[in-house]
């Protein structure tokens, strides 16, 4: 196992099934950075719906991060409680 850099193509989603749970916040931060420089004004993170722990700690990055405008659980066909809408800020 290396502790190299895992490159993810920037698109509107990312699905965080993928990622160890420690390396969910940095996966994260570094994704809206890059897709607020790619002119981004929404995106979703899909996390899944289980018990809601990664839920959790997504929603609770958001609140505080200086990129974001606001999120919300997705709409039932696009995730649900699974999945977060994030709204960026305008450059």
């Amino acid at each position: 196992m290396t502790d190299e850099p895992v490159r993810i193509p920037i698109e509107d989603s990312l699905d965080l099934h993928a990622f160890q749970p420690r390396d969910i916040r940095s996966v994260v931060e570094e994704y809206l950075r890059e897709a607020h420089a790619r002119g981004f004004g929404e995106v979703r993170l899909i996390h899944g719906r289980g018990i809601g722990v990664q839920r959790a700690m997504v929603q609770s990055l958001l609140a505080t991060h200086p990129l974001v405008a606001g999120y919300a659980d997705a709409p039932e066909d696009r995730g649900g409680r699974g999945a977060t809408l994030v709204r960026l800020r305008q450059p």
